[in-house]
This record gives C-alpha cells, sequence and structure tokens, in this order.
C-alpha cells in the first residue's frame, strides 16, 4: 500500500460539464477567448471525466508556467478548462527577462491572469545591467504582481553559488524599490537564503517560498520570517513528497497558498493519466482536495482562506464569482 493513502476523495468535489457552464456561464468564461463553440466543447472534454473537478469557491493559483512551449498550441483551451474548475486567477511565472516578458503579455491579453517578472536561480549567470532594466521595467506594469521568480538553487547549481547570490541580492534590492512582494525559490540552500531574507526583512514587503519541499528546520525559519508558503502536487508524490505531509499540517492557515508550479509536479493522486504528463491550472482542485484532505479541514474552507491569502499578497482584484 502507498504511503500516501488514504488520498483525498474526490467525490467531495462537483464535476464541471458543458451543460454545467450553460446559461451565460460559459459565454462569460470565454469572453476573451477566441475559441468556436467547436473547439469549447473540444477543451472542455480534453481531460476524461475523471479529472473534470470544480471548486465551488474562486481559486487563485500563485506559480503556473504557461508560457512553457507545450502550451503553445492550446493556450485558450488551458484557460477555458481552469475557469471551468474554478480557478479564476493565475500568476505567471517569470523566470528570466525574456520569459518574464512573455508572462507578461500573457497576463495582458488575458483577463484572470497576473505575472512575476524575475530571474530564476538556474539563469543567475545571464544578470547584467541590462536584464536588470528590463526587470524593474516590467515591474512598473499594472499586471506584474510580484518580484521573481528568485532565489538560490544549490541542488544543481545551473549557474554558480556566487551568480545566484549576486543576482539574487539584486532581485532583492528592486522588491525593496518597488514594494512589490517576493517570488521565492530555494532548494538546498535554505541556510543562506534565511541569512540573506534576515538580512533584508525589514526592507521587503510579502515573500512567498513557492513550491516549498524543504524540512522542518526550513519551514520555521521561515514562518519566523512571516514569509507566506506555497505548495504544489510535490506533496502527492510518494517517491519524494511524503514528509510534507505532515508539514503541511504546521504551515499556519494564514500563510498558506496554492499552485500547481504546471507543466511540472503533475499530482500522483489522479485517478487517470494526463496526455503527454502535462499538467495544467484546472488541476489545482486536486491539490486543493490533498492538502484539505491532510489538516483535516472542509475543501471549501480552504479554498476561501488560500484565496483570500493570495488576494491579499498580490493585491489582486477580488474574486466575486465561482463556477
Amino acid at each position: 500500500m502507498s504511503a500516501l493513502l488514504p488520498h483525498a476523495d474526490p467525490a467531495a468535489l462537483p464535476r464541471y460539464t458543458a451543460e454545467s457552464l450553460s446559461d451565460g456561464t460559459l459565454t462569460k468564461a470565454c469572453a476573451d477567448l477566441a475559441l468556436s463553440d467547436e473547439d469549447k466543447e473540444a477543451s472542455l472534454t480534453r481531460l476524461v471525466p475523471e479529472l473534470r473537478f470544480a471548486s465551488r469557491v474562486p481559486l487563485v493559483d500563485i506559480g503556473a508556467n504557461l508560457t512553457h512551449e507545450s502550451y503553445a498550441s492550446d493556450i485558450e483551451g488551458v484557460l477555458l478548462r481552469a475557469r471551468a474548475a474554478g480557478v479564476q486567477q493565475q500568476i505567471l511565472t517569470g523566470t528570466s527577462l525574456d520569459g518574464s516578458r512573455d508572462a507578461w503579455g500573457l497576463a495582458a491579453r488575458y483577463h484572470g491572469l497576473f505575472s512575476t517578472a524575475g530571474v530564476h536561480p538556474h539563469e543567475a549567470s545571464q544578470w547584467n545591467r541590462s536584464v536588470e532594466s528590463g526587470i524593474r521595467e516590467l515591474l512598473s506594469q499594472p499586471e506584474v504582481v510580484a518580484v521573481g521568480e528568485c532565489g538560490l538553487d544549490f541542488n544543481r547549481n545551473f549557474s554558480t553559488p556566487q551568480e545566484q547570490t549576486q543576482a539574487f541580492e539584486a532581485q532583492l534590492t528592486l522588491a525593496a524599490e518597488s514594494g512589490l512582494p517576493l517570488f521565492l525559490h530555494e532548494r538546498d540552500a535554505g541556510r543562506q537564503m534565511l541569512e540573506m531574507l534576515k538580512h533584508w526583512r525589514d526592507d521587503i514587503s510579502h515573500a512567498v517560498v513557492h513550491c516549498f519541499t524543504g524540512e522542518r528546520e526550513t519551514l520555521y525559519g521561515y514562518l519566523d520570517l512571516d514569509l507566506h508558503i506555497g505548495l504544489t502536487g510535490w506533496l502527492c508524490d510518494e517517491r519524494r513528497g511524503e514528509h510534507l505531509r505532515s508539514l503541511c499540517r504546521e504551515i499556519p492557515l494564514e500563510r498558506l497558498m496554492l499552485e500547481t508550479d504546471c507543466p511540472y509536479l503533475v499530482p500522483r493522486n489522479l485517478p487517470a493519466k494526463l496526455k503527454g504528463r502535462r499538467h495544467e491550472p484546472s488541476l489545482l482542485v486536486w491539490i486543493l482536495a490533498e492538502v484539505a484532505a491532510l489538516r483535516d479541514m472542509d475543501i471549501e474552507e480552504l479554498a476561501d482562506t488560500t484565496t483570500r491569502t493570495a488576494t491579499h499578497f498580490f493585491r489582486l482584484p477580488t474574486c466575486q464569482d465561482s463556477f
């Protein structure tokens, strides 16, 4: 038996269908999506019925990589399914200057999308004055709601630790200047990340450690700094996420947010396979259900609280409608 069982019961979530989105709801959801009626139907049925569940409460996916090439051919279908599943707002992650520009472009085009602007530690070797100027310019756009994805990653060291530290320091400066929150990445670098954040904590506003995968000591270090924590489908993975299942109960509810980090980190609690193994925002409801089960709390309460937290954190318009 898997160490992860029992999973959240999907029967606790309502299903979405084309019929359930009738009476103008689908039209409203598709107001800025250039999809024909035939394309809408195909988009809604792309996932098998066992995966088509929706949250009764509007959700915010705080980390979606929708500029990934795997979405190029059907981005509007992806957005339609997200809205059908109740994911009404998404934060698109910028990981380089070009990637941040692309994320902002999508956010400026489609309702309910916002973006971050920053340079991932893997790309830290590319940081220079020109990149800094470009990121600073993006941070002035109304759709850009956070600085990042930035931080430290000593697991792979695609950029050297020194390059990562320099790029992170520069982006901490941008966060202090702009007043925008930080969207942080950390892997195998908790001690140095904490040291740097302690130094800057009085100068920056909010910060979230996205896709948290660390151990208890690191988690409590972030919580002591009044940081927020983002959880993904990583905790649904019996190969590497089991320790997070107990830790997620220890995160104060008001500091917790949910994300897919799609197209990566497909939840392994899904009852059916995905075409191409590509994760997408509509599946955030499965992470929601899993976290709710692990915390022994009502799904709708968790949805409501995490959405209110994300709305306040990123200064988003309030979600007033749900499917």
